[in-house]
């Protein structure tokens, strides 16, 4: 199994517990409405719910990117090396970042988003090599 596959495992792990902080965090909504369809719009007053909903939304930009560069490295026998370290820097600045964002540390944020884009680069590098 590569690293690329095995850092994948561990996102789905951080896919999961972001959407169980941030659901775990809207109680204030009420159990009515958070088991219910959902028709109607309503917004959480819990600013960590709202801040991990947006760390959420943020992952998921990404995060199909990480999906395909890992099987395409692990397909194409191209895993590894500068791929395998661009994943972890990918994971572990993603994990970071979920932290800073319900901290509300703003600028430390941002650079840590930046690294964890340099970790997708790297694995691009790699898959165009």
């Amino acid at each position: 199994m590569t690293t690329e596959i095995v850092v994948l495992g561990w996102s789905v792990l951080l896919l999961l517990l972001n959407v169980i902080l941030q659901a775990g965090t809207s109680g204030d909504l009420g159990p009515a409405y958070l088991f219910s369809a959902r028709d109607e719009k309503r917004e959480t007053k819990s600013i960590l719910s709202q801040r991990l909903d947006r760390a959420l939304h943020n992952l998921l930009e990404t995060y199909p990117a990480f999906i395909a560069l890992a099987l395409a490295l692990t397909i194409s026998g191209k895993a590894g090396g500068i791929a395998a370290t661009g994943a972890w820097l990918w994971l572990i600045c993603r994990v970071i970042y979920v932290v800073l964002y319900a901290a509300g540390i703003p600028v430390a944020r941002t650079i840590v988003w930046s690294l964890s884009i340099v970790g997708l680069g790297m694995m691009l590098w790699r898959l165009a090599m």
